[in-house]
């Protein structure tokens, strides 16, 4: 993908491959206007139109064959998705009337897109930035409310506008440091470096703040990992299949039943859960469920959260596998006590047993209170709104450390009474890493790899 802005048309099928009722081709370009002149029959001229109209016809190929009976959506630049002139063909959905449209546009003049080349071509079009871009695609795989909801967060600016204000910040502070530079032989000092300080540590608290949303960002856009482990027989695969509502993994009382991980995706209160049905831990000769258990470590290891099930009040880690470490593992462990059937008079004083989750999965006792503890644990303390802006890219994470690091290289400087030329370096690197999150500076390589993500036709 070519980082300059290109002058070619491009085209290329929207909608997902197969038959359906519709499908859409779009074409963005110059030449879109242009490209079916001699092959639309209507009563009206696709160039003549006005923006954002729709007219009907037929389109023929160059050989005067009708291809199909079509509605073609007109969107003149700049008021079009990719700030230039742009077409949508809505034809039946059949897969050879699209290949010969497609086609035909192509010997038109049109080349095929490139994997997100129209939104590339809006974000080269100043029709929206970098951070709303990157959200098109995770728009385009949202699959629940919390997800969606963060994604159209993204795309609405929120994000944009907190980075921005920082820019402002940092622009106001080297602002003040090059005024002192042109004045230097004066040995004139416009800001105590004092106040500079007060002011670099001002925007690093608020990056701070924003740091802090990515484990929640991670999970809106990722959904959560939940490993459920435990011994042979203890009630894993029917758990699954309770919170799944359906048979997904085999349940039987023969142990080392199941011998890989089992995953399943369930969407519960509005957040994306990826359970991990794993394979109970233990010795073992055969090498098929060996190979289970040593995926079933490396999934504990990946795990956000994890369900530690037991049919008795032995959770010790170590008893189950000495590669399991109950140090390193202990602040993602939920204690879930399955068979709790068994043992009624127990649960009728549950104060004793605040530390454990008492379940049946069997009479489906205690799920709901699983459920919720699962909830909590996943959200944390983590207040969201529409309004708040949130980090669910690495990308942006990484940017924002760099930025705060060169603030506190620009602060020590300031501390040890450094010329003037070496703070406004680091504060320069501040916000050209804040830049670089928007996409006023960015490389082509940056563009190449958020790009390449999307489907053809977006």
């Amino acid at each position: 993908m070519n980082f300059k802005y290109k002058e070619d048309t491009i085209a290329a099928i929207a909608t997902p491959a197969g038959i359906g009722a519709i499908s859409i081709i779009r074409v963005s370009g110059n030449k879109a206007l242009n490209l079916l002149k001699n092959n639309f029959i209507s009563n009206k001229k696709i160039e003549d139109v006005d923006s954002h109209t729709i007219i009907y016809g037929k389109i023929k190929d160059n050989s005067n064959n009708i291809i199909d009976d079509v509605l073609i959506s007109v969107f003149k630049k700049p008021k079009s998705y990719t700030g230039e002139d742009t077409i949508e063909i809505s034809t039946h959905g059949s897969p050879f009337i699209q290949k010969q449209i497609l086609k035909l546009l192509l010997e038109n003049g049109a080349r095929i897109a490139k994997p997100g080349e129209f939104t590339e071509r809006a974000f080269l079009n100043g029709k929206m930035d970098l951070t709303q871009a990157e959200a098109v695609i995770d728009i385009i795989n949202s699959r629940t409310e919390v997800s969606l909801r963060g994604a159209r967060n993204q795309f609405n600016g929120e994000l944009s506008k907190k980075i921005q204000y920082f820019r402002d910040s940092l622009k106001n502070l080297l602002s003040l440091l090059e005024l002192e530079l042109d004045f230097v032989e004066e040995d004139l000092q416009f800001v105590p470096y004092n106040d500079l300080i007060l002011k670099c540590q001002e925007v690093i608290n608020e990056i701070d703040k924003l740091l802090l949303t990515y484990r929640f960002g991670k999970i809106v856009k990722d959904g959560v990992n939940v490993a459920i482990i435990g011994k042979p027989n203890v009630g894993k695969s029917s758990l699954l299949n309770l919170l799944a509502k359906d048979s997904i993994a085999i349940v039987s009382d023969i142990p080392g039943t199941t011998r890989d991980i089992i995953k399943e995706e369930i969407s519960i209160n509005g957040i994306l859960y990826k359970f991990f049905d794993t394979a109970g831990i233990r010795e073992t000769n055969n090498l098929i469920e060996a190979e289970g258990i040593k995926r079933t470590i490396k999934a504990i290891h990946n795990a956000d959260i994890i369900l530690f099930l037991s049919d008795d009040d032995n959770f010790n880690l170590s008893e189950i596998h000495p590669e399991l470490d109950e140090n390193d593992l202990s602040k993602k462990i939920i204690k879930v006590r399955n068979k709790a059937d068994l043992i009624k008079e127990k649960i009728d004083n549950p104060s004793n047993f605040s530390e454990i989750i008492y379940i049946s999965v069997i009479e489906q006792f205690g799920i709901d209170n699983l459920l919720e503890i699962l909830n909590k644990t996943t959200l944390d303390s983590n207040i969201y709104t529409e309004e708040t802006a949130i980090i669910t890219s690495e990308r942006h994470y990484q940017a924002l450390v760099r930025s705060k690091e060169n603030l506190l290289k620009a602060i020590d400087s300031m501390k040890n009474n450094f010329s003037g030329e070496y703070i406004a370096i680091d504060l320069r690197l501040a916000l050209d890493s804040m830049s670089e999150i928007i996409g006023v500076i960015t490389s082509e390589d940056i563009l190449n790899n958020i790009f390449s993500k999307f489907c053809i036709g977006k």
